[in-house]
């Protein structure tokens, strides 16, 4: 296609990004650099350290890699079978060790990674764990790679902490050729739309717990990711925007020959992009990039994704040495249309969005627009034109041709000429309460702007308490503090977005304010949410008293509590007990997490802290 000149907004702030990020990204650079001089030790292992290295495998892959005939792939892996999104990667290490094989490779998995699963946890201890397990994943893929007898490297991840912690860490191993493999949504079951009606219909006691499992377990029923568009379908997302997914690849089902057919083309990109069979070498630092990064951003606002990349992505490129902060998102997100609606943001799921034409369509539109940096690298080579084509099976052979001319549903993607909203909805909200991110692209116009009394609690347990004593109908903003990362590794809230979702239907003024995360699924309430600094920081937050009035503006991106400075000042600050926070499930051993973490801005990561 034709190229279109970049947005001015978009090369501003990707300049403002490059001059912030510039000694940071020196040194990265630097370092890969040295990495790829030194390159992989296999040559120069010892003979115990090598016959370590290939004791367990076939006798043919022993002679390619003692010989160093041939490029060697590490296979990063997230399976287990707790997780539908993952189950599926059982069977891709045999796949990709034989498809290697057929290509004149070998392969080994180098190491698994943890994987938790937030909607297991939602509401309860194990979700403190939640966002420091994608740090632990970082290390734990950098202590599988380290082994360096690796020419190129598969990461082997889906939902919420593990494609952000997989980047994280294959960064610090930049100089290998990677490539990001998928396993696709589930297929639809029952619609978003019922299931969250029967969710609030429980809140209010409508329906008991039967009916309320029998919703959610026809909603979740397979192997496959989740299908509404939360934090596990925004990471597929970004890794295909980005260049780190084959095109069309991200809402494959799985257990189809498609999807089958594109694992093993994964294989072949790594393979090819290696260096070692006399194809351009292409490793990972180079594809990410500034404007990498800043494409991700613009995707996440495109299609409406999920909140918890205000955290993520600030954090996954700071591993590359790139800069980035809220304003960047904010004044990307005034230029960038939304262009697709998926639940939250609408009714449809993602394997609707993926039949309507997809991220090949919505690339297409953002790139038509001036929204996408042309000039990057992916893992097929330079430049995007290859994320143009969708893939096929032409028999059993996998092709590829020019995406659909057009949506397929109007309902769901639209072009960038007829956007759903002609901004992302992602916004920054500033004021004497700090600064803090919403998401208003599920909330309704007439709900943005809300100006309540405060009701202050400490624990999400308590509104819920609240709620059910029938204390909350009224108008009121809900404060729910001592939910940062320091105190307590920054949980999702989202089970107080049913309740609060009941009391806006009733009528009532209601929004959330807190130093916590909701989650990828935040939606038609009003929620100022990750805000910093954090109350155990001694954030205003922290200073905040049960009435009084505060605003949450996201019109004008404003939050404030209507208290001079310096009665806000002179205000004793709480000394919550947060001991229940420290002990059970395994927080024990985070403790040095919360202990060293950076602020919510910061990408709230202890190891870049």
């Amino acid at each position: 296609m034709n190229k279109t000149p970049p947005n001015p907004i978009l090369a501003r702030v990707t300049r403002r990004i490059t001059e912030r990020s510039a000694p940071t990204r020196t040194a990265y650079l630097e370092h890969m650099a040295a990495q790829r001089t030194r390159g992989t030790q296999r040559a120069g292992l010892g003979c115990a350290n090598m016959a370590h290295t290939t004791a367990a495998l076939p006798a043919e892959d022993k002679l390619r890699i003692h010989a160093e005939r041939a490029p060697h792939v590490g296979i990063v892996t997230s399976y287990n079978d707790m997780l539908s999104a993952h189950q599926p990667f059982e069977a891709y290490p045999s796949l990709i060790r034989w498809h290697a094989q057929q290509v004149g490779a070998t392969a080994q998995v180098a190491g698994g990674v943890p994987a938790m699963c937030d909607g297991i946890t939602q509401g309860e201890a194990g979700m403190e764990l939640s966002l420091f397990s994608r740090d632990t994943i970082a290390l734990a893929t950098a202590v599988a790679l380290s082994h360096n007898v690796f020419d190129a490297a598969l990461m082997l991840g889906v939902c919420d902490k593990i494609v952000p912690g997989l980047f994280m860490g294959a960064l610090q191993f930049g100089h290998l050729a990677t490539v990001f493999v998928p396993a696709g949504p589930m297929t639809s079951g029952l619609s978003n739309e019922e299931k969250a009606k029967v969710r609030q219909q429980y809140a209010q006691g409508l329906v008991g717990r039967e009916a309320l499992l029998e919703s959610e377990a026809r909603a979740y029923h397979s192997p496959g990711t989740c299908t509404f568009y939360g934090t596990a379908n925004s990471n597929q997302m970004l890794m295909e925007i980005m260049g780190l997914h084959l095109p069309g690849s991200s809402f494959v089902n799985p257990g189809t020959p498609l999807r089958e057919a594109l694992t093993k083309a994964a294989v072949e990109r790594a393979v090819a992009n290696s260096g070692r069979t006399g194809q351009p070498y292409l490793p990972l630092w180079q594809i990410v990039d500034e404007k990498a990064i800043v494409n991700g951003v613009v995707g996440l606002l495109a299609t409406g994704g999920s909140t918890n990349h205000t955290l993520h992505l600030v954090a996954m490129a700071r591993a590359a040495g790139i800069l980035i902060d809220w304003d960047d998102f904010a004044e990307l997100s005034a230029v960038v249309p939304l262009l697709a609606r998926v639940y939250p943001n609408g009714s449809a799921d993602v394997n609707h969005f993926h039949a309507a034409g997809g991220l090949g369509v919505l690339m297409r539109e953002l790139r038509g627009a001036g929204l996408l940096h042309e000039d990057v690298h992916t893992v097929m080579g330079p430049g995007l034109d290859a994320y143009g084509l969708e893939p096929w099976l032409d028999g059993e052979r996998l092709a590829w041709r020019p995406v659909p001319e057009r949506s397929a549903d109007l309902n769901v993607l639209r072009p960038a000429s007829e956007p759903f909203s002609a901004d992302g909805g992602l916004r920054l909200l500033t004021g004497n309460l700090g600064r803090s991110v919403i998401k208003v692209s599920a909330v309704k116009p007439e709900h943005r702007v809300v100006r309540a009394p405060a009701v202050v609690v400490h624990d999400q347990q308590e509104l819920l308490a609240k709620f059910k004593a029938g204390e909350l109908e009224k108008d009121f903003v809900a404060v729910v503090r001592y939910q940062g990362p320091q105190a307590n590794g920054m949980p999702e809230l989202h089970k107080l977005t049913p309740p609060l979702a009941v009391l806006q239907d009733k009528g009532f003024k209601v929004a959330l304010v807190t130093d916590g995360r909701m989650s990828g699924a935040s939606g038609k309430v009003p929620a100022a949410i990750h805000l910093t600094p954090e109350a155990l920081a001694g954030g205003p937050i922290a200073r905040v008293r049960d009435g009084d009035m505060i605003t949450l503006d996201a019109e004008r991106g404003l939050l404030k509590v209507d208290v001079d400075e310096a009665t806000l000042a002179a205000r004793a600050l709480p000394e919550p007990d947060l001991s229940h926070n420290t002990h059970g499930t395994g927080r024990e051993l985070f403790g040095l997490f919360r202990a060293n973490v950076s602020g919510a801005e910061q990408g709230a990561s202890p190891l870049f802290a």
